[in-house]
């Protein structure tokens, strides 16, 4: 899928918003992909994961995993694709974990899948959380890619769209400055990091 149409996509449903957000890694940003206003239509999400899924049809994968909110239903489709088990990670008390009874087995292989990533911070927990159960991760996955492939997940990654988005530190936006309202828009609360 051509980097025009999939923007196209994020636009006429509304998820390609302006303004002044706080991301979900701390940083602010006069953008923000709301995934959720994108993947609220199935024949919008089943295209931007086959995307995911083609990239991953020829490796050997047991279980994709996501991590909540944002990653469930793109590890969702992208399972269901692949024909493969989902499951996702939660954070309890601030640190990810396997809750409702799902974990990973020893050896079991994982495709780790996201919807946005800007800093990778949520789906780099998701892994070591795999890792720490035993399982081999063969690739991560995301619909956009807010770091232009900067964001370091130790193992390959593939994304549907790629693209730098500017951040800023708290203490340094400009936007603030102006005294734009901050907007959070994402699934997780961070008030610790909000001016």
């Amino acid at each position: 899928m051509k980097h025009d149409k999939v923007l196209e996509i994020f636009r006429s449903s509304g998820a390609l918003l302006e303004g002044h957000f706080l991301l979900t890694s701390g940083l602010h940003s006069p953008n923000y992909f709301q995934c959720a206003q994108v993947l609220q239509y199935p024949h919008h999400c089943t295209h931007l994961c086959t995307e995911i899924s083609n990239a991953f049809k020829h490796i050997d994968i047991d279980v994709v995993v996501s991590p909540a909110i944002g990653g469930i239903i793109v590890g969702q489709e992208v399972a269901r694709q692949l024909g493969k088990r989902a499951i996702f990670s939660e954070r309890e008390n601030g640190v990810m974990t396997f809750r409702r009874g799902l974990s990973l087995s020893k050896g079991e292989k994982v495709l780790a899948v996201e919807d946005v990533i800007t800093t990778g911070g949520s789906i780099r927990e998701t892994i070591e959380l795999c890792r720490h159960q035993g399982a081999e991760i063969v690739g991560a996955a995301c619909i956009v890619d807010r770091s232009a492939g900067k964001a370091d997940l130790g193992t390959p990654m593939h994304s549907v769209l790629q693209m730098q988005v500017t951040t800023y530190e708290p203490a340094g936006c400009p936007l603030c400055q102006q005294g734009l309202e901050l907007v959070k828009p994402g699934s997780r609360q961070n008030p610790s990091r909000t001016r």
